[in-house]
């Protein structure tokens, strides 16, 4: 599909006699043609920008729809604007398909510019390019369709019915290397393109519920679900979605080989620039083919729930650096374990910071004393404490294995 489109904008480029760029809707950059001019000045600074980062800044997009593009059905002329960092006036070319603008082609106008005829052949190209994006946004709301009626669905017949179906909505994609990744709280109510990830085969938004919420349709939700997609979470960051209730966002990522998850990795970053500092992204296991499809979206699910308890393993958390964090995100979510209710009370915080740092040193008081900041003395003092509120013995191995698991799943 991307050569399609590389070819229709060098069409363009060849019909105008000048760089043609195509972006999407939201600025996102699809292709563009050779630049092969000597005059520096033709490379502008939001030019520049476009092609190196993929995409637009709010700023210069709001520039731009000023001229009204996203209503025009003609070319569009818009001046030079040096103290915007445009330094050449362009020529913008609205993509529509059916009276909807998918995108736009953007050139630098020159004087005298390109004539009518000529303008004329390129919206004809333009409108190759809307049928195009069209069939894409149809083929990419299936894809999102079929994936979330995946990750969504009960094991048993729904879910076998649901990864057929998505095993034949992705084709050849199906049998490949892929990662799932999670990614929340997601802001919006729909998920992107997946063209505007690279790498990404599928992408769609789910219920991402707080741990123990009822969640209709949901694998793992309630009392009994650990893991499924109704796996959530609480605190700053959950965000809301559609009537309040949270989303995560899925996307099943293509990889090139089981060892490097950098693609992935790369997915996950690119979406979390677009969702806000708040969102944190769990990557699963590699797999190849769809058949563990729902124990991939657990381990997606945990990875992003430890990412947000422990904001060292994240904002990006793979399952397999998880350590604990995947036996404790597989533990139902009951509430706190009674051993610690008492000294997770607020007016005890100082304490449970204690006890955690000394079992994360391996109950060296040394170490302990130093990480905290306190004297040794001070630290004997606070455990002895946690020893009365508890009623553990920081002696006994058990003792501490329970009061540190305790502590950390507190935290998710």
């Amino acid at each position: 599909m991307k050569g399609d489109y590389q070819d229709l904008v060098d069409e363009i480029s060849a019909l105008l006699g000048a760089p043609a760029t195509l972006e999407n809707r939201d600025f996102g950059l699809i292709a563009f043609g050779a630049h092969d001019s000597d005059d520096d000045s033709a490379m502008d600074p939001v030019r520049t920008r476009s092609i190196l980062t993929r995409k637009s800044t709010p700023a210069v997009r709001a520039w731009f729809e000023g001229f009204g593009i996203t209503r025009a059905t003609g070319p569009v002329r818009i001046p030079a604007a040096p103290d915007a960092g445009v330094n050449r006036g362009r020529i913008c070319l609205p993509v529509r398909h059916r009276g909807v603008v998918l995108g736009y082609v953007w050139l630098l106008d020159a004087d005298p510019g390109p004539s009518h005829a000529q303008l004329t052949a390129a919206m004809e190209v333009a409108a190759r390019i809307g049928d195009l994006l069209a069939d894409e946004e149809r083929a990419g709301a299936d894809l999102s369709r079929e994936l979330r009626a995946t990750l969504t669905a009960e094991r048993g017949w729904q879910y076998d019915m649901a990864l057929a179906a998505l095993r034949s909505a992705l084709g050849p994609d199906a049998d490949g290397l892929h990662a799932l990744v999670c990614l929340a709280p997601w802001p919006d109510e729909d998920s992107p393109s997946p063209r505007t990830v690279p790498g990404a085969a599928a992408l769609c938004t789910v219920p991402w519920s707080r741990p123990g919420a009822a969640v209709t349709g949901v694998p793992g939700a309630g009392a009994s679900g650990a893991g499924g997609a109704g796996a959530g979470r609480t605190g700053p960051g959950a965000g809301p979605g559609e009537g309040g209730a949270p989303r995560a966002l899925a996307a099943l990522v293509r990889l090139r080989s089981a060892d490097n998850l950098s693609p992935a990795g790369g997915a996950a970053g690119r979406l979390r620039g677009t969702a806000g500092p708040a969102t944190v992204a769990g990557i699963a296991a590699p797999r190849r083919g769809l058949a563990d499809l729902d124990v991939a979206w657990h381990e997606a699910v945990s990875a992003a729930r430890a990412a947000t308890a422990q904001p060292h393993l994240g904002p990006l958390a793979e399952w397999a650096a998880l350590g604990p964090y995947r036996m404790l995100t597989a533990l139902p979510p009951a509430g706190p374990d009674p051993v610690v209710r008492t000294l997770l009370a607020p007016a005890h915080a100082e304490l449970a910071r204690t006890a955690e740092v000394f079992l994360d040193h391996a109950g060296q008081a040394g170490r302990t004393a130093t990480a905290l900041g306190i004297h040794r003395q001070t630290l004997y003092y606070r455990l002895s404490r946690v020893e009365q509120l508890t009623g553990l013995d920081l002696d006994a191995g058990e003792d501490r294995l329970l009061l540190h698991m305790a502590l950390k799943a507190a935290k998710l």
